[in-house]
């Protein structure tokens, strides 16, 4: 079996809240299972390998997500992988440039995106900031819990051909209306930072199955476990208090 191709995309544009550790996440749960993965990072002005089974995206400012967006239009290949199943997991700003437009600066100049994700972004009502806890449904309609950080000043409202990733317990989400993060295919674009995968070994190993195309079988990490349990209570904690 091939190694998993992971590509980590622009992170000196998309790098700044951590997001790479998503791209670690993957691939060492992939090695706890004895499965090879290889890690490729592409800057601007590299060419994206169409070949990954995953491709990650991060957060960035106003003036990063344009660059980013201008590249990967011009390198082309990451519309290649798409279409030809891989994954693509965007978080935050990220998030914002897989979608059909974004706006950015002062004056709120719409930018148009890849167009991958049917979602568009507009300045919001209120700048998101703090723990966000959501509900995510599995494809087997079973639920698990997401924890994370988010930080946005855009809210993104969803196409028809977009379902949201996740309710919101606790926080802003998509746009203040009950929804976080969008799906189509295999896109996901969400907000929290934290890592995500790091601190959703559930989404995290979903993002795998997606790109192999199989189950996996469970990783009991009881330590992660109870830490992700004290997680979950001290922001439901602190949501009571709002």
């Amino acid at each position: 079996m091939s190694p998993v191709e992971i590509v980590l995309v622009y992170q000196s544009l998309l790098g700044i809240y951590g997001d790479r550790g998503n791209a670690m996440v993957l691939r060492q749960r992939l090695a706890w299972r004895g499965i090879d993965a290889v890690l490729t990072e592409v800057e601007p002005g590299d060419t994206v390998p169409a070949t990954g089974a995953v491709y990650l995206l991060g957060g960035g400012e106003d003036a990063a997500q344009v660059s980013a967006v201008k590249g990967l239009k011009a390198d082309g290949h990451i519309f290649d992988a798409v279409e030809r199943g891989a994954v693509l997991f965007a978080v935050c700003a990220g998030y914002q440039i897989v979608g059909n437009t974004f706006t950015v600066g002062e004056y709120d100049e719409v930018i148009d995106g890849l167009g991958l994700l049917d979602v568009t972004t507009r300045r919001g009502t209120e700048r998101a900031v703090g723990e966000i806890l959501s509900v995510w449904t599995r494809p087997d309609g079973t639920e698990s819990l997401v924890t994370g950080f988010e930080n946005h000043g855009g809210f993104t409202t969803l196409g028809s051909n977009a379902t949201p990733l996740a309710r919101v317990e606790i926080g802003i989400g998509n746009a203040n209306d009950g929804t976080e993060g969008a799906v189509q295919g295999k896109v996901i674009g969400t907000y929290p930072h934290g890592p995500v995968l790091a601190r959703n070994p559930e989404l995290a190993d979903h993002l795998l199955e997606l790109a192999l195309d199989r189950a996996l079988e469970p990783l009991p990490r009881p330590e992660l476990d109870e830490l992700r349990r004290q997680r979950i209570a001290s922001i439901r904690k602190a949501g009571l208090r709002r």
